[in-house]
């Protein structure tokens, strides 16, 4: 039979003391059932812990050599917890978070910030991605939350909860050396009709290729869809190279690349959000943390 945790604690407790009458006192108990503990440890044990007299007690050469294990095993209980119970109020433990790129630009640092120095004992594990991929993900309980685009899918809005982050209006991502670049101050989308058009793939997005393609409507325009692509670095590249012009979150102008410059347009420009989603039923203590922080910090 395993000593447990009481029998180690009267047996250090006798130790310090090596008086058992003594250690009884601090123990708030009679002498004789801290005896009886005492020879129940030391019959579990196989050995002596201590030498008896009349008028002394001293510890056996086991009883030394426990008496070091005794106080680690001890420490490590009172370790646990702690642990347990910061687990429970989420300052410890694991979250898996998911992020479009352009919260990179935007929400994504402040957020992780602001998490990292209320709860520095919770380890993120952080995947870049596409909404669609993170509704994947969070239906398949493979996320615990993901900073993307709305809207939720008709097919998972009974699964997740949903909370805004942070509206921004577009602007224009357009060559320093292009023509439509000598146009002074704002521009219009009717100069850029002709020009091909950088955009995310509805299928990954459709919110957000919907209200770029809305921009272009509202204005009078057909845009020339030029090419696609999923990251934001790389929209912001092809513009650099001059493969044509984008439509992207006002934040993305803190992506300083060479031969980029940002633009505000005439027409109207539609917020674009982003949230954070999650599954109903999801219970992580951890969760609910970052989630209470984001309420409050928003």
């Amino acid at each position: 039979m395993t000593p447990d945790l009481r029998q180690l604690r009267y047996f250090l407790t006798v130790a310090e003391e090596m008086h058992f009458g003594r250690a009884a006192r601090r123990l708030h108990m009679t002498q004789p059932p801290l005896s009886q503990a005492i020879q129940a440890l030391e019959s579990q044990l196989g050995t002596m812990l201590f030498e008896r007299t009349r008028r002394s007690v001293a510890l056996t050469a086991a009883g030394r050599a426990l008496v070091p294990e005794a106080q680690h095993l001890l420490l490590q209980a009172e370790g646990l917890k702690s642990l347990v119970q910061r687990a429970a109020a989420g300052e410890s433990g694991r979250l898996s978070l998911g992020f479009v790129s352009i919260a990179d630009y935007s929400v994504l640092p402040q957020s992780l910030r602001e998490f990292r120095l209320a709860f520095p004992g919770v380890q993120l594990d952080l995947q870049e991605a596409t909404s669609d991929v993170q509704f994947d993900l969070l239906s398949a309980g493979k996320l615990d939350l993901g900073i993307l685009i709305p809207p939720l899918p008709d097919k998972l809005r009974s699964e997740l909860d949903y909370l805004p982050l942070v509206s921004e209006p577009l602007v224009i991502a357009l060559a320093e050396n292009s023509e439509l670049a000598q146009h002074k101050g704002k521009i219009s989308l009717k100069h850029c009709g002709d020009l091909p058009l950088i955009i995310f793939p509805r299928k990954l997005a459709p919110g957000f290729h919907d209200q770029i393609l809305g921009c272009f409507r509202d204005a009078g325009v057909t845009p020339l869809i030029g090419q696609e692509a999923i990251q934001m670095q790389t929209i912001i590249g092809l513009v650099s190279a001059g493969m044509g012009i984008a439509l992207v979150t006002q934040s993305v102008s803190n992506l300083k690349r060479p031969g980029v410059e940002y633009r505000a347009f005439r027409e109207a420009s539609p917020q674009v959000e982003i949230g954070l989603a999650w599954r109903r039923d999801n219970q992580s203590p951890v969760l609910a943390a970052f989630l209470e922080l984001m309420r409050k910090t928003r």
